[in-house]
């Protein structure tokens, strides 16, 4: 799951380790290749260049890598005819989710959709029942390493950044969607490392969760990342610290 909350972080963070990491990294190729449409060279695609950077923090051998720049810019022939589609729907207690999909099988992909949601007490929705419950935002997420909340403000104010969150062990840092470049750069100019910068649809509206409401929501989430077509989950439920240290010192 993708979202505005620490247990996104935790999950970032153990997705280099999971057991599906295959699966992982089929899905940052597959955006390596869509980013490439727009031109193989990174220094001139910043979309291109970001995942390429996600890929290699996520241990995706460089070969990997270079092919699928390759196919997706037509220097190499093998590019599959993905599809950009979006799903909405809910996990149990209303949490909405916003769910991206990268296909070259639109029924396949809407099934494993459904499937997903109503074996986990979820349900699809309409297109724009729950759109309106999230914005568009650039979300860079950098180590703490010695700096305070003070000094990354410093640093990336005027590249555009809004607001930066303590997500533990991680600075979040947000701006509008199209400002997440700037701040990387910024940050990256600064000497600094960054563990990813995106843009995300995160939550304007939050649900709180409680220990068995997180629970339903993360058995939802994770069946639908499951889906070799979904690339991505974005869901509004809230998880408090102390649910997430319980959720913690169960696994």
């Amino acid at each position: 799951m993708s979202g505005h909350s620490k247990w996104a972080t935790t999950k970032h963070k153990k997705a280099a380790i999971d057991a599906k990491r295959g699966k992982l990294f089929a899905k940052l190729i597959k955006t390596i290749e869509i980013a490439a449409r727009a031109g193989a060279d990174p220094s001139g695609n910043p979309t291109l260049y970001d995942a390429i950077q996600k890929a290699k923090k996520s241990s995706v051998p460089n070969d990997n890598i270079d092919r699928a720049v390759k196919r997706g810019s037509g220097a190499e022939a093998g590019a599959a005819d993905w599809q950009e589609i979006v799903y909405e729907g809910y996990a149990p207690g209303g949490v909405a989710l916003f769910i991206e999909c990268l296909t070259d099988n639109r029924n396949r992909a809407a099934a494993e959709v459904r499937t997903a949601l109503t074996r986990n007490g979820g349900q699809l929705a309409d297109p724009g029942s729950v759109a309106y419950v999230f914005d568009r935002r650039g979300v860079v997420l950098m180590p703490k390493g010695d700096k305070t909340e003070d000094d990354i403000l410093e640093i990336v104010l005027d590249a555009g950044a809004e607001e930066v969150n303590d997500n533990g062990e991680y600075w979040e840092i947000v701006s509008e969607a199209s400002d997440f470049v700037a701040v990387r750069q910024a940050i990256q100019d600064a000497g600094l490392d960054y563990e990813s910068a995106e843009a995300q649809w995160v939550p304007n509206l939050k649900v709180p969760l409680d220990l068995e409401g997180a629970k339903k929501m993360i058995r939802v989430v994770e069946a639908l990342e499951d889906s070799d077509d979904v690339q991505n989950v974005f869901a509004n439920g809230d998880i408090p610290d102390e649910v997430l240290e319980q959720l913690d010192a169960e696994d």
